[in-house]
């Protein structure tokens, strides 16, 4: 039974080797800038990062496929290079030899996105997945309604509006009655003078007293 076990895992190892290769149809590239990311706190890349690596493959395949054991087995990878970056395929559970489509890898890896990431203390533009875009941020949902603040917005130039008329009402008002005030001080000061230079000149010529004539 232990014999049989071991030719399998060596079968589908070998299967895989053979479906793995650059650029295949349902194979996706690796890169990864741990030096990037971490700087002097970078970890070095080894057999157990790639370990983690596929463990964390089965494990987004096995929550985005429900009924399906996704094995480290069926995450097989090829065309390692010492700067990390490298291929990977991911076979059925069911059949070694049969390759999961790019639908089903592609979405997985979505789902389980942050997950990866967070694994290897990475972001999406640390540890990329060639051909599959990045997460993108949810919408952010304001609590106010955007018609309520196109409503404010509306009502508050309104209310300035109003309060603008109001006040350049006030002002001419005042500048009107400014104004009157001003032609009525004019008017006052005119009499007077019209009354010292006519009629109202006190005239010697007119008075009832005669000069005293000295002896």
């Amino acid at each position: 039974m232990l014999e049989k076990t071991f030719f399998l895992l060596c079968l589908s190892s070998a299967l895989g080797n053979e479906l793995c290769t650059p650029d295949a149809s349902d194979g996706y590239k690796v890169r990864l800038s741990i030096n990037t990311a971490l700087g002097d706190e970078a970890y070095p890349w080894n057999a157990n990062e790639m370990f983690l690596f596929r463990a964390s493959l089965a494990f987004a395949m096995r929550n985005h496929i429900a009924g399906q054991i996704f094995e480290v087995s069926n995450i097989v990878v090829c065309d390692e290079t010492p700067r990390v970056s490298f291929w990977f395929v991911v076979t059925s559970p069911l059949n070694p030899s049969e390759l999961v489509n790019k639908g089903n890898v592609e979405e997985a890896v979505r789902k389980s996105r942050n997950r990866i990431n967070s694994a290897f203390l990475l972001s999406d533009n640390t540890l990329e997945f060639v051909g599959i875009p990045a997460i993108l941020a949810a919408p952010v949902n304001p609590d106010t309604p955007p018609w309520l603040i196109v409503f404010g917005v509306v009502m508050g130039l309104v209310f300035a509006g109003i309060i603008a008329v109001l006040v350049l009402s006030v002002v001419q008002k005042k500048r009107k009655k400014s104004g009157k005030m001003d032609d009525e001080d004019t008017e006052v000061e005119i009499r007077p003078k019209a009354m010292e230079n006519g009629d109202g000149v006190y005239n010697l010529s007119f008075t009832d007293d005669e000069p005293i004539t000295q002896m």
